[in-house]
């Protein structure tokens, strides 16, 4: 589950580009917020040298197309990524965060990315170059790209086995202020939802202390017992202030049974704080994050997890009527077919249309220059001629290059009939799109489900399941 949000950076009155881009640069990869410098990744740039080479871009952009944009230009995008307190560790943070930027700018973009750890809600921060690789664009801040940047934050959660947030707030830009439908809760409001969800499968007061440690909370046992939330500035004793149900003898109370309380509130039980969707996630390998490290509160939250995963799995082949392994094994593998089938025929028509819009070009270039190179294989290929028209007897011959280069011979099609072949297209395009989304839904649902079926009974997934897996991560542009 994680907030978004994109910043464009701007010169600003008294600053330069260069104080800009250096400053977020080295907020962002500050070692003792990146273990450090260990949660800091660079594409198409060394971090080191991250703010210089974008200086250099932006310089070279410049020289190349001659647009300057003065104080209102755009140096940089600042986006960030914030996740819920237990629920991902910094690598995995960095590593979703560096997806996210590289689907949202297409590899086209040099971006650094750096994860914080310094505050209980783990959270990225990605400078992104505003102009692109080849130095002859820039990116462009379309209108409702937040809402883009959402959408792609959702989906790699989602691939990652994390929850997302169901309705969330716009220009709340971390887990530090967003809390849903309701106010930050304060520091004792905090305390009382871990207690609360510590306490639900406690059977003595030791599985208690032990939950709340696992927790992430600091624990006081004196006079009073007390907690101190992780990332808090003081203990809060566990006293009639802090509730009636929240004293030391009401928490054994609760234990043993004598005591039943309800939840504070919807966001209780923050110990465990993936949401569970109207379809299943896919469930974690506990052993394989064992083995990386996962501490006990996080071992803890994926049973249970798994739990809630593979119940939501059931009820979900119930409700679509599927009732053996045979059938969901067969749906799904022609849920995947169709998918592929739908998504590739979308990318075998963008590739034509980007065809037809080059043939087009290209051709318009051959008509316009035609009389000029006429001229020049009149001229008997003079020289002086030729460089008095060197631009367009260039591109006259750029153009006859690419006709070769095509097999185009003899007469050429006329743009009309280019502009039909590209309408039809487009009209086959725009009714495939229609039920695209369907049936993307239906083949990453059923996946999924498959997935999980596999795992709760111990079946290997073939390699063709996996390698169906990767493919979908590498066609995510086709979710836009």
């Amino acid at each position: 589950m994680a907030t978004t949000t994109i910043i464009p950076l701007h010169i600003g009155k008294g600053k330069t580009s260069a104080t800009v881009l250096t400053d977020s640069a080295e907020y962002m990869k500050n070692p003792a917020k990146t273990h450090n410098g260990e949660f800091i990744t660079g594409y198409e740039c060394d971090p080191l040298t991250a703010a210089q080479e974008f200086l250099f871009a932006r310089s070279q952009y410049a020289a190349t197309t001659g647009r300057r944009q003065g104080a209102s230009e755009v140096v940089g995008y600042h986006l960030r990524q914030s996740f819920k307190p237990g629920e991902i560790d910094a690598a995995t943070a960095n590593r979703i965060g560096y997806e996210m930027a590289m689907s949202l700018t297409k590899g086209k973009y040099a971006f650094l990315c750096c994860t914080h750890e310094d505050k209980a809600h783990i959270h990225s921060h990605i400078l992104v170059s505003a102009v692109s690789l080849d130095c002859t664009r820039k990116f462009r801040n379309f209108k409702k790209s937040a809402f883009a940047l959402r959408k792609i934050s959702d989906r790699i959660c989602l691939e990652n086995g994390l929850s997302v947030i169901e309705k969330p707030k716009p220009s709340r830009g971390s887990y530090g202020t967003w809390l849903g439908d309701e106010k930050q809760p304060s520091n004792r409001g905090k305390i009382c939802e871990i207690i609360d969800a510590a306490l639900v499968d406690c059977k003595t007061y030791d599985d208690f202390i032990n939950a709340m440690l696992a927790a992430g909370c600091e624990v006081k046992q004196g006079k009073y017992l007390a907690f101190k939330i992780p990332g808090g500035e003081r203990f809060a004793r566990c006293t009639e202030k802090l509730g009636a149900d929240y004293t030391e003898d009401a928490i054994r109370e609760r234990i043993s049974g004598e005591r039943v309380v309800a939840p504070r509130s919807k966001n209780a039980a923050t110990i465990v704080p993936v949401r569970v969707p109207e379809v299943p996630s896919l469930l974690i390998d506990i052993q394989a994050k064992i083995r990386v490290g996962a501490g006990e509160g996080y071992q803890q939250w994926m049973k249970i997890f798994n739990l809630k995963q593979a119940a939501r799995t059931l009820i979900f082949l119930q409700e679509v009527g599927i009732d053996s392994y045979a059938e969901l094994q067969e749906k799904s593998a022609a849920a995947s077919s169709k998918y592929y089938e739908v998504a590739d025929r979308i990318k075998e028509i963008e590739k034509q249309q980007k065809d037809i819009n080059e043939l087009q070009a290209q051709i318009g270039t051959y008509t316009k220059t035609r009389g000029v190179y006429v001229a020049y294989k009149t001229s008997g290929w003079d020289k002086e001629f030729f460089e008095a028209n060197r631009a367009d007897i260039t591109l006259h011959r750029a153009a006859k290059k690419h006709f070769n280069e095509h097999n185009f011979s003899g007469k050429l099609p006329s743009i009309n009939s280019l502009r039909q072949e590209w309408a039809t297209l487009e009209s086959e395009r725009k009714s495939l799109y229609r039920g695209y989304k369907e049936l993307k839904e239906k083949y990453i649902t059923l996946g999924t489900a498959r997935a999980n079926a596999n795992h709760i009974l111990g079946i290997a997934p073939d390699g063709q399941v996996r390698e169906n897996e990767r493919e979908l991560s590498r066609r995510s542009s086709y979710a836009r």
